[in-house]
């Protein structure tokens, strides 16, 4: 804890992220205040003036405590973990610095506004909106917060917006949401920035080389259409394509492990083409088609998209569906089902992504992390979307849709 008059207090440097750091002790709730409110933070264009904003709004009397928190997009004991934590843990303790100046600035009682931050949900993988709220809401149930005030700019996941997701899914909680009321990067700033960064580099770099595999490097016009459409490509897709900016050793290791893999995974595709094939040609041999939920320890984004692929371009399977971090496959024969239980796949997936170290883990089966969806062998029921407005059409009307029925034909007679 840091007691914001206490000026030596609030530049103790052993004030870490991971354990929420406060200054002042004025009482959630005081002369009228609404309460308090969490603020996800990320490294974004828009931060401090989102951070100013906050602090400005609780030394204006609108919120008691302010709580700034940054939901880990990782899970903690990957490799790079560390990393990634020590990073938030930075952004985090200047979050502070720039909330404390800020309060100390205003007109406001230093001691009756509450300034708090912490490190939230590296305990799991996170993928879509509903986790990330899931996560915000379980933190401002234990702070006793009745509001999140979101940055415009908010990217947890390294590439596009989850705003207008991360409200929508917020609007169905018991928290009040607002938006910080801040200028954002023009267009032309988005440009110039999305075209001088290292991702547009490395996207540009891959666009081109593989114009030139498809083309002539040796020809002058090829080198003309290939930079233009290496730009295009890289302007449009760089925020897209990547996760996070590459770095060394990561991007290098990654592409080396990726290349071991390659072989690999030719391997598994012409085994799984050959014994497709003889199943198709044996009558005697079963065909079982059936779909299967399968849930992923690999992460969202590139990681999830290579497994999702990889399953796919191997005969006998096929995803059909990621929802977070369930794979939904359909396979057609009890032998491609198996090795997809087995987690062969999975487990080189997180070996291009995360290391030898990280490759050892149980297997789907192992982890009780695989269901079959149909036929006799079936442990789940298949998830069908309702119909008629979310309830279940096959469903048995009750008594009181059966008399409502008898009045409305009453009525009409």
């Amino acid at each position: 804890m840091t007691d914001a008059s206490d000026e030596s207090d609030a530049a103790d440097p052993d004030v870490t992220a991971g354990d929420p750091a406060e200054t002042g002790s004025g009482p959630s709730g005081e002369g009228g205040r609404r309460g308090t409110v969490v603020v996800p933070v990320e490294r974004t264009p828009t931060l401090r003036a989102t951070v100013a904003h906050a602090v400005e709004s609780a030394a204006s009397g609108e919120f008691s405590a302010v709580h700034f928190v940054e939901i880990a997009s990782w899970r903690d004991g990957d490799p790079e973990s560390e990393e990634r934590t020590a990073e938030a843990e930075r952004i985090l303790e200047r979050v502070l610095a720039w909330a404390e100046a800020d309060l100390a600035d205003s007109d406001a009682d230093e001691t009756d506004v509450t300034i708090a931050v912490d490190l939230i949900g590296s305990d799991d993988y996170l993928f879509g909106p509903d986790d990330y709220v899931s996560v915000l809401v379980e933190y401002a149930e234990e702070n006793d917060c009745d509001a999140v005030l979101l940055d415009p700019e908010y990217t947890p996941v390294g590439n596009t917006t989850l705003l207008q997701p991360l409200e929508f899914a917020l609007s169905n909680t018991g928290l009040a949401v607002e938006t910080a009321p801040v200028t954002r990067p023009t267009r032309r700033e988005r440009l110039r920035s999305e075209a001088t960064g290292v991702r547009f580099a490395a996207m540009f770099g891959l666009s081109l080389a593989f114009y030139f595999v498809l083309g002539d490097p040796l020809y002058w016009f090829d080198w003309v259409t290939g930079v233009a459409s290496a730009a295009i490509v890289s302007i449009t897709l760089s925020r897209i394509s990547f996760d996070a900016d590459p770095a060394l050793p990561r991007t290098p290791l990654r592409l080396a492990r990726g290349a071991i893999y390659v072989p690999v995974l030719l391997y598994e595709i012409v085994m799984a083409n050959l014994v497709v094939a003889r199943v198709i040609l044996d009558p005697r041999l079963p065909i079982e088609p059936t779909m299967n939920r399968m849930r992923v320890i690999v992460g969202s984004g590139l990681p999830l998209m290579t497994l999702a692929n990889s399953i796919t371009l191997t005969p006998g399977t096929l995803t059909v569906r990621a929802r977070d971090s369930d794979l939904y496959v359909h396979s057609l024969i009890p032998w491609a089902r198996d090795g997809l239980f087995d987690g062969s796949l999975e487990r080189w997936t997180r070996f291009v992504y995360y290391g030898r170290s990280s490759a050892r883990l149980p297997t789907p089966r192992e982890r009780d992390d695989c269901a079959v969806l149909q036929g006799p062998d079936a442990t789940e029921d298949l998830p069908i979307a309702a119909t008629d407005g979310g309830e279940d059409a096959t469903a048995e009307p009750t008594p009181t849709d059966g008399a409502a029925g008898d009045a409305a034909e009453v009525t009409d007679g």
